[in-house]
């Protein structure tokens, strides 16, 4: 549960917003950006700022555009505006996030009850939820372990878990939690040959049957490994934005994340694990102005609205982080990242090559067409390398496919299908 549920489940003051995180990261963004627009005014003016190849005959369009457009106007007036702009939307962008962190939105869903545990994991029963509808098909879920599991869960509105279970499936979402002392230790193996795999025993000696298993983004790597040391043991696997070519579309990207584990290695070896605003950092780099956009956007909206308390949901889970344990940040960022060890076939666990080439569950692979933190291409690799894999691919971004307004018609009802018409082949 996040610190805003516990909150309000038990009553106690929230405790302030922390997002968005790392906030020196994104105000240093913005205000470096827009100062920029000042200081390369003159050489703008005087056609001498230096542009690179296909950028210099855009630039020398636009200038040509704006020369134009002011029509004679006096260069100290135009200089005052660049300024006042400036000022404009740095005041903006402060204002959007003072807006987020006084907002009176709070989580407040009770977690559904908790059918086994184990250090900082816990099964959370959804088939147990009041509103659940009884008989259907037994999914385990397993998130990422960089984000909180809650995602799939996020409100009332915005909830696959609770939407299944109305429809009649029975999900068992496998919450990570963050890592205490003994998960501090732990590599991918000892989360997938260890806690995943005794909550699958876990859940097999409960129902006595045999469990389809849906993983989201890294959580899908999860599922993978799981599924290909427990085929006999699984119904079939279900791929949410699952990455397994990390160099699809933006290998430089994905190279330089790997490079930073130098960087950080000092941090890894005192704490035992990677620090939340160090992921989060990771993650701005690939769009370093995504947070400023939003938060600017954020602040024209009436803070009444369902719309902003939506945003503000999200943000919330988003800036609720966990760390990583020292050993499985060096396997993602090293191996997954630097070394594309997954399509390369060079990932193992507990000593064994995972190669998706060997399962023979039905798979359905969702791959969402929008995706910027998993592209599209990284996600259809595996697809491929799984003999009949069936894939949809909704217009939705990578979180937008479980959360948005849009989620239920592009992903929850497909995927919905899918899994009803795998346990009527059971049948």
């Amino acid at each position: 549960m996040s610190q805003q549920a516990q909150s309000a489940t038990t009553g106690q003051q929230a405790p302030p917003r922390l997002g968005p995180r790392p906030l020196p990261l994104h105000l240093m963004a913005a205000g470096l950006t827009w100062a920029s627009s000042k200081s390369g005014l003159p050489l703008w003016n005087s056609g001498s700022l230096p542009w690179k190849g296909d950028l210099a005959e855009r630039a020398e369009s636009l200038r040509r555009d704006l020369r134009q457009s002011l029509n004679g106007t006096d260069p100290v007036i135009f200089a005052a505006a660049v300024d006042a702009e400036v000022a404009r939307r740095l005041k903006d962008l402060a204002a959007g996030i003072e807006a987020y962190r006084h907002h009176p939105y709070r989580r407040d869903l009770a977690d559904p009850p908790v059918l086994w545990q184990e250090g900082s994991c816990r099964l959370l029963d959804y088939g147990a939820i009041p509103e659940a509808k009884a008989g259907g098909p037994t999914v385990l879920v397993v998130p990422s372990l960089i984000n909180r599991a809650y995602v799939l869960d996020l409100t009332a509105q915005r909830s696959l878990l609770r939407w299944l279970a109305r429809q009649g499936v029975r999900p068992l979402l496998l919450d990570w939690g963050g890592p205490g002392d003994e998960e501090r230790g732990f590599t991918l193996t000892d989360y997938i040959a260890g806690r995943l795999e005794r909550a699958l025993d876990v859940l097999r000696a409960e129902t006595g049957e045999p469990p389809l298993v849906l993983g989201y983004c890294m959580g899908g790597l999860l599922a993978l490994g799981l599924a290909l040391r427990r085929q006999d043991e699984l119904a079939g696997l279900v791929l949410l934005a699952t990455p397994w070519d990390f160099h699809a579309e933006n290998a430089p990207h994905c190279r330089l994340a790997a490079a930073s584990l130098p960087l950080v290695a000092p941090i890894l070896d005192l704490t035992g694990e990677m620090p939340v605003d160090l992921l989060q950092a990771l993650f701005a780099s690939l769009d370093p102005h995504l947070v400023v956009r939003k938060f600017l956007a954020f602040g024209r909206l009436d803070p009444t609205s369902a719309k902003a308390r939506d945003f503000v949901a999200l943000e919330d889970w988003l800036n609720d982080g966990v760390p990583l344990a020292a050993a499985v940040a060096r396997e993602c960022l090293g191996r997954w990242y630097g070394e594309n060890a997954t399509a390369a076939g060079r990932w193992r666990i507990a000593g064994a090559a995972v190669d998706p080439g060997r399962l023979r569950l039905p798979t359905l692979a969702v791959i969402p067409a929008q995706d910027r933190i998993v592209p599209p291409a990284s996600a259809a690799a595996l697809a491929n390398a799984i003999a009949g894999a069936e894939r949809i691919m909704p217009a939705a971004g990578h979180i937008g496919m479980v959360v948005s307004a849009q989620a239920e018609a592009a992903v929850w009802r497909p995927l919905l299908s899918w899994i009803t018409a795998q346990a009527k082949r059971a049948d």
